[in-house]
């Protein structure tokens, strides 16, 4: 009796409801299937149509250069000599560079915010991670012209200089603070709030599950997030490197402001730089002929194939990964 009365009010509610309600009728469910349909196709045909056209634009560069194009490291729009290689070189390294500098700055940060900061500095923190994604890539560049670039031949290069000078990579002339280091700190800078948003994301994804197994079994803070939290979104941290690297390869103002400028190939990190972006960017006003208008749009195909190849290894890594933890277990 007292079931009765207590379902009573439910199933008047439910009743109320399903009388309010209108029945969906089976061609807008279909309207709406194909409208996500094409918006998913749009997308791809976005990225074709892209691909497409710079591939017709630099068909003349590809038929007189050939595959030499990406060998030659001569750039020389007067003596029309055209080859890619330093800016190849120059997107690589700056960015592979950056990563790496960016990379424990930001999954550091993120495991601060999401297992040790108190609730009162949590948000305020996130949120300058956040707006410094805001700042405008000029913006940057300013700020390492006046302030970063006068302090890297000072104090950052005999450093560097002092305790790895070993290494081709720290060796030669260090007076000029326009180089790859400085191109490598401002992509550091400006893909840090990526990593840092999309791995703190991850991180609170974690089940608190996982934490409250290794807590039961005696581990400790550090070894909770380094068992429990890291191993269990590690894929997820990987994805965000990648997103960040993608950001990193396609950097163009920031970079053009502190690299140097100049389409050579230095195995020391000293030493200026030029990238695929860069040399976009700069000459393409300047372009007079055909031969120049298309050999930077070459330069451009290679940039857009160079982001594709990435992101392809990427994924097979993440496949790789898995089909090897799947034959460990």
């Amino acid at each position: 009796m007292t079931t009765a009365v207590l379902d009573a009010p439910a199933a008047s509610a439910a009743q109320s409801v399903a009388a309010r309600m209108k029945p969906v009728s089976r061609s807008a469910d279909t309207l709406f299937r194909w409208l996500c349909l094409g918006m998913a196709v749009g997308v791809l045909a976005l990225v074709v149509l892209v691909g497409w056209q710079l591939w017709s634009g630099a068909q003349s560069a590809i038929h007189k250069f050939g595959v030499g194009f990406l060998t030659r490291s001569a750039w020389d729009p007067v003596q029309g000599e055209f080859g890619a290689l330093p800016f190849i070189y120059g997107t690589l390294v700056s960015s592979l560079l950056g990563l790496a500098i960016a990379t424990p700055l930001a999954v550091g940060t993120a495991i601060f915010l999401t297992e040790l900061a108190p609730n009162w500095l949590r948000q305020p923190i996130a949120f300058l991670t956040e707006m410094l994604a805001a700042i405008p890539s000029v913006i940057l560049g300013l700020w390492a012209i006046f302030i970063m670039l006068p302090l890297l031949p000072r104090y950052l290069f005999p450093f560097l200089k002092k305790t790895l000078g070993f290494l081709p990579l720290f060796q030669g002339p260090t007076y000029s603070a326009y180089s790859m280091i400085a191109a490598a700190i401002i992509i550091a800078i400006m893909i840090l709030p990526i990593i840092t948003s999309v791995s703190r994301e991850i991180l609170r994804s974690v089940p608190d599950l996982q934490r409250e197994a290794a807590y039961g079994l005696g581990a400790t803070r550090w070894e909770v997030t380094r068992i429990a939290v890291l191993s269990y979104a590690k894929k997820g941290i990987f994805g965000a490197m990648i997103l960040g690297l993608g950001r990193a390869l396609g950097e163009t103002m920031a970079v053009t402001m502190v690299i140097g400028n100049t389409p050579k190939i230095a195995a020391s990190l000293f030493q200026p730089g030029y990238t695929l972006a860069s040399v976009i960017a700069n000459e393409f006003a300047e372009a007079t002929t055909d031969d120049y208008r298309n050999a930077l749009i070459a330069v451009g195909l290679v940039l857009f194939g160079v982001t594709v190849v990435i992101n392809l290894l990427a994924r097979l890594l993440l496949k790789f990964g898995n089909t090897q933890t799947g034959a460990v277990h």
